[in-house]
């Protein structure tokens, strides 16, 4: 239980927190979630906020090429793993300096888990899911170590890496059949909501990252919550006008 707690924390720091707050500004969030947010993602270790919003909106401007950072086209080994063992082709770096990423340093949350990045990563993906079940209930270093922070973050790590690998290549286009995101129920479950990918692609502006009425987004769930609490506002939606027409103009008629 302690692991899959840390797990979710960790997903939640990529998902509601890099991905869908700082990569697309899909909600405004305040203060104190975007701290819980910030340690979430160094909980995930999946590099700096700042980092994975730029490479994820280099990402989905130049989706499919050889500008983008873990490129589908290039294989399955590459888009899920291989991108990080080898240099950045030329054209992610050129392209990406093109691209706008003041607002995520305008963000002193940002700032401040950049700098104390490497301590921050220590503290939250290897230290605390280990000595908390040390010492509050008596679990054995060796468990917790391998279990809450090793087993948890190669899961957490995998289950990211399918939205780039699986999700492109595997699956239903009912939003736009002339791209490759697909929508792969395998990856929402791992992802908690991030398969819907053909819908993500499609409308990136959308908080949801899915038509809104689809019933497994534990992500959204977790926004929606924040923003009963009152420390989310402005969650952009697509209207249903919208996808319906989108749907009927470049879907391939899966749904």
């Amino acid at each position: 239980l302690s692991a899959y707690f840390c797990f979710l924390m960790t997903a939640l720091g990529v998902t509601a927190g890099a991905h869908r707050l700082w990569s697309h500004r899909s909600y405004k969030a305040k203060l104190p979630l975007r701290i819980f947010l910030a340690a979430a993602n160094s909980m995930a270790f999946q590099n700096d906020i700042y980092e994975w919003s730029r490479d994820h909106r280099v990402h989905h401007k130049y989706s499919e090429t050889d500008a983008d950072p873990h490129n589908a086209r290039r294989g399955f080994f590459f888009s899920h793993i291989g991108w990080l063992f080898v240099r950045k082709h030329q054209d992610v770096i050129e392209k990406g300096r093109k691209l706008d990423f003041s607002d995520l340093l305008d963000d002193p949350v940002v700032r401040f888990q950049r700098k104390y990045y490497k301590s921050s990563v220590v503290l939250m993906c290897f230290v605390i899911p280990t000595f908390v079940p040390w010492y509050l209930w008596g679990e054995s270093l060796w468990n917790a170590y391998f279990l809450a922070s090793i087993l948890r973050y190669t899961i957490s790590l995998n289950v990211t890496w399918l939205v780039n690998s699986a999700a492109h290549m595997y699956g239903n286009r009912p939003y736009d059949k002339y791209i490759n995101p697909r929508q792969n129920t395998f990856v929402t479950l791992g992802a908690i909501g991030e398969g819907f990918h053909n819908y993500h692609h499609t409308f990136p502006f959308d908080y949801s990252a899915s038509e809104l009425g689809l019933k497994f987004n534990p992500t959204t769930w977790f926004i929606d919550f924040m923003f009963w609490l009152g420390l989310v506002t402005d969650r952009k939606q697509a209207p249903k006008e919208m996808i319906q027409a989108r749907k009927e103009r470049t879907g391939d008629g899966s749904a």
